[in-house]
């Protein structure tokens, strides 16, 4: 196989998406990060057989479970992407309940730039998580890697994948793109700072504040819920978390989800009491569509995107409905 050209299929089976196969996951594996308030811990994910795997690093969301903002977080979404080919790696950011840092910790609550330090770090040393994961040595592609966020994890992948910001402490523009993440998947991600956001937010959260998606160049599906009002942060409405898209160049695509709100379903776990809007199929949809948009955007000529899209708009009772630019 060239790795080049397909994407891997590690069951065998013809068709844009592989069914599911077994897959391995490994917990805390840690890094050393002299910097860091802690060493950085994450939970690695990957198929036990293939080569040439592709990499998804997922950025976790806050919420107020103790455990979902952690590595172990986003079950739903990174057993899938496992079980589908991917080698998934989840970092727990230093914004997590779970360490209990002081809240005079620099860079606290929210800690947005070492989230995005933290991924950069995972790609600087991706040879040493290799090597701490049973018979993955050997097995990643390097030239295939996305991020994908959820919630405040999407305020990172969008930071890692070309969006800017000015620092409020210093005042200098902030630009921590990764030219080594080649696709992006942005799920109820926070939109445009200025007037669309509510005082509390603007005041406690300046960051927020000058968010500018203009600069945003990498291919990102971007996922929202037409409900996900989020109205502890925007007064615009659930069409915020669409920024992303509207607001970014192209190419990008929006996955508008129907009766969606900020859990999309229950992705950031199994039976999460947080989620407030529960459905299993939503959940199944934003799995599947998630993965065949990045498997065909880092393997150019994979049709499994097109497909899915296809089915999503012959389906007489969809779940939701995709834009493209």
């Amino acid at each position: 196989m060239n790795a080049s050209t397909s994407a891997p299929d590690i069951s065998g089976s013809p068709g844009p998406v592989p069914s599911p196969s077994p897959f391995v996951s490994v917990g805390p594996v840690v890094l050393s990060a002299p910097d860091r308030a802690v060493d950085l811990e994450m939970r690695v994910s990957a198929p036990v057989t293939g080569s040439d795997l592709p990499v998804i690093l997922v950025s976790h969301g806050q919420g107020s479970s103790n455990h979902l903002s952690s590595l172990n977080g986003y079950a739903p979404l990174a057993h899938y992407w496992a079980a589908h080919g991917f080698v998934v790696i989840q970092p727990t950011h230093l914004s997590s309940r779970t360490l209990s840092l002081a809240p005079d910790t620099p860079g606290a609550p929210l800690y947005w730039r070492s989230r995005v330090e933290d991924m950069r770090h995972i790609l600087d040393h991706l040879d040493v998580i290799e090597s701490a994961v049973p018979h993955l040595g050997g097995r990643l592609d390097r030239g295939k890697v996305a991020v994908a966020g959820h919630s405040m994890g999407g305020h990172t992948a969008s930071l890692l994948l070309g969006a800017r910001l000015t620092d409020p402490d210093d005042g200098t523009e902030v630009d921590l793109a990764d030219p080594r993440i080649k696709a992006g998947v942005l799920l109820a991600s926070p939109g445009r700072g200025g007037d669309a956001l509510t005082e509390e937010v603007a005041k406690n959260y300046p960051f927020f504040s000058t968010t500018d998606f203009s600069t945003m160049a990498t291919p990102t599906l971007v996922v929202t819920g037409d409900k996900d009002e989020s109205a502890h942060m925007t007064v615009a409405g659930a069409d915020w978390h669409a920024d992303p898209y509207v607001l970014a160049p192209g190419p990008k695509s929006l996955l508008t989800l129907f009766g969606g709100e900020h859990g999309l379903g229950g992705i950031s776990g199994y039976d999460v009491a947080e989620t407030t809007d529960e459905n299993p199929g939503r959940v199944s949809a934003v799995q599947r569509l998630t993965s065949a948009y990045l498997r065909s955007e880092l393997y150019p000529g994979d049709s499994a995107w097109q497909s899915e899209r296809d089915a999503l708009t012959a389906d007489p009772d969809p779940v939701g409905r995709i834009t493209v630019k």
